[in-house]
């Protein structure tokens, strides 16, 4: 059974940084996206950004392209999203996500993915 977890989340100051990480369990992951997604209260689900396991090759939302940076640990099966120049409006619930590769699909909604985590909260402050 695939298993998710986050962690790393936290209060930061806008202009500062955090990494995320999300441990994964249960598969072997070669033929999956490890994907990111946030929620903020009274939005949807919003994708972030998704790494090919087998690959390494990445995928960035438009609105966080240049200060989110992925990456993996293939021996410890975990994801690092890593964040800087925190803005307000990235505060929200970050969700790990682990869903098999779709041909012709990017990786980048939600119904892509099979498998989520519990999410961990991250709130810039100004």
């Amino acid at each position: 059974q695939v298993q998710l977890v986050e962690s790393g989340g936290g209060l930061v100051q806008a202009g500062g940084s955090l990494r995320l990480s999300c441990a994964a369990s249960g598969s072997t992951f070669s033929s999956y996206h490890l994907g990111w997604f946030r929620q903020a209260p009274g939005k949807e689900r919003e994708f972030v950004a998704r790494v090919r396991w087998s690959s390494g090759s990445t995928y960035y939302a438009d609105s966080v392209k240049g200060r989110f940076t992925l990456s993996r640990d293939n021996a410890k099966n975990t994801v690092y999203l890593q964040m800087n120049s925190l803005k307000l409006e990235d505060t929200a619930v970050y969700y790990c996500a682990a869903g098999a590769v779709r041909l012709g699909r990017v990786g980048a909604l939600p119904n892509e993915y099979d498998h989520w985590g519990r999410g961990t909260q991250v709130t810039v402050s100004s």
